[in-house]
């Protein structure tokens, strides 16, 4: 996953976090819920992501651990997210499918970024097409 909860918490706040992982009472912080919503932000940003790169990224980018939390983060709000929240998803979605275009870079290689040619330069040379003996008399 490109974040964790405690990325959630310091980006948000416990207070936040609490209200909207305790589906009962929104006092407790359900670590649980948290995770189940990031692993799902994580599954959405992989398929733009593995559209350009080869996944697992390693070493991850910094960028997709706040792009992860504010998709997290709009999933638990569930079907009446606050404004800012929507905003800040749709923006996370904009830059992963600019991503994806290739209009941004992570700072990595992509899949269609060409192999590095090693060693020097080799020949192959093609099969022998006469054969001693194959000719007249008159060759020889």
């Amino acid at each position: 996953m490109y974040a964790n909860v405690n990325d959630m918490v310091s980006r948000f706040g416990e207070a936040e976090m609490a209200q909207r992982s305790d589906l009962v009472a929104g006092t407790t912080l359900d670590a649980a819920v948290i995770g189940q919503a990031l692993a799902d932000a994580t599954a959405e940003m992989d398929g733009y992501l593995a559209t350009r790169y080869t996944l697992p990224l390693s070493p991850q980018p910094t960028v997709l651990n706040r792009t992860c939390c504010d998709i997290a983060r709009y999933l638990l709000w569930g079907d009446n997210p606050l404004e800012m929240v929507r905003e800040r998803y749709q923006n996370a979605i904009r830059m992963l499918e600019a991503v994806a275009k290739g209009h941004i870079s992570l700072g990595m290689p992509t899949d269609d970024t060409p192999e590095p040619v090693t060693g020097g330069v080799t020949y192959h040379a093609a099969p022998r097409v006469f054969v001693a003996g194959a000719f007249p008399s008159i060759f020889r």
